[in-house]
């Protein structure tokens, strides 16, 4: 069935976190969502959200889908075809932040309408199958005081996933690692730890806490400097054993192939929003698999879950339950791993009277 953009309506909200999210940066204590349904002549609607991190960015978004809508509208819904058509528009401006996540949102409602009229899981329009995927939780252990870690370890825990990211970067390198052999200290054996510094060091500091690091028994050590510092992350890549992920802020395929040129990390990880939706994400997949690198998901588990079981190099995919508080049915952790809706498309739907609730102006 060939199916026609009838518009596009967009739900912004604020939900709560149910717990912060708590980095070298600063705290998140809510998240601010725009909900996306795009919806067709033939009577079939996708949905998408993106996450909009800051207050004031997600009124513009707003706009941004919205104005993007009114471009699209009339057009058949053929994703590429409609990126073609956003990213002529935008040629001058570039597609890259606000305009990059809008255009990624409208790709993401796209491809899930697509896989609601074929009746099949979005996984399955890609060529796979919804299946288990080793999940970790992206929101674990914040930057608190290191005498608490150890009892937020122990409650995360019995969460039942395979990994647990901590985050890092606070003042001193001794109390990175206090934390870090604290939280390892109770973590079940089968339980991996993995770390974030949420891009607060210099170079030569990610090298010295890189080294002390070393031995501890992390998964990878995620985006030590600037995100887009791909040379600096290389010579930290060199310097140390853990290995270095970075990647959620890749802003499209070619970000990521210039950081894969340079050697600039170990592992790579696409955020759907960043990355350019289901579109962008394919081409990501394809270099990853060209590279010989795993390909891990950032936010969006929904979506990450059909992409990540039809990407040929998968990592892990990060929980990461911003969305829960206004989704109908929130997947679930089960056995370590989280599994992609078995319904037609995507497999979201809204909670209406949580949308009511949390929508803002």
């Amino acid at each position: 069935m060939m199916l026609t953009v009838r518009g596009v309506v967009t739900h912004p909200v604020v939900v709560p976190l149910d717990r912060p999210i708590r980095t070298a940066s600063g705290t998140l204590e809510e998240a601010r969502l725009l909900l996306i349904d795009l919806h067709t002549r033939e009577g079939v609607t996708g949905r998408a959200y993106l996450f909009s991190y800051a207050p004031m960015t997600l009124g513009p978004l707003d706009a941004l889908v919205r104005g993007m809508a009114e471009v699209i509208d009339g057009a058949p819904v053929a994703p590429l075809e409609l990126e073609r058509t956003l990213r002529t528009r935008f040629a001058l401006l570039g597609s890259r932040s606000l305009i990059g996540m809008a255009m990624s949102g409208l790709d993401m409602a796209a491809w899930d309408a697509l896989a609601v009229a074929a009746g099949v899981p979005l996984a399955a329009l890609l060529g796979a199958a919804p299946r288990p995927i080793r999940a970790y939780l992206g929101n674990g252990i914040g930057v608190i005081p290191v005498d608490e870690v150890a009892d937020a370890t122990t409650k995360l825990a019995g969460e039942g996933f395979s990994a647990i990211k901590i985050r890092l970067g606070r003042p001193s390198l001794e109390d990175d690692v206090a934390a870090v052999r604290a939280a390892r200290t109770v973590l079940p054996a089968g339980v991996a730890l993995m770390a974030d510094f949420n891009q607060s060091l210099t170079v030569a500091e990610a090298i010295r806490r890189g080294h002390a690091l070393d031995g501890e028994g992390l998964l990878w050590i995620e985006e030590p400097v600037r995100a887009a510092d791909f040379h600096g992350a290389a010579a930290i890549a060199a310097a140390i054993h853990t290995p270095i992920q970075i990647g959620e802020n890749f802003s499209g395929p070619f970000e990521m192939h210039e950081a894969l040129r340079v050697n600039a990390c170990d592992f790579v990880m696409a955020d759907a929003q960043q990355i350019g939706g289901v579109s962008g994400w394919l081409r990501a997949a394809a270099l990853a698999q060209v590279y010989g690198v795993e390909l891990s998901s950032h936010f969006f588990q929904e979506l990450s879950a059909h992409l990540l079981a039809a990407t040929s190099t998968p990592g892990w995919l990060e929980y990461m339950n911003v969305a829960d508080p206004v989704l109908a049915e929130p997947l679930a952790v089960v056995g370590g791993a989280i599994t992609a809706s078995p319904k037609p498309g995507v497999g979201i739907a809204w909670n209406e009277a949580a949308v009511r609730r949390y929508r803002v102006a």
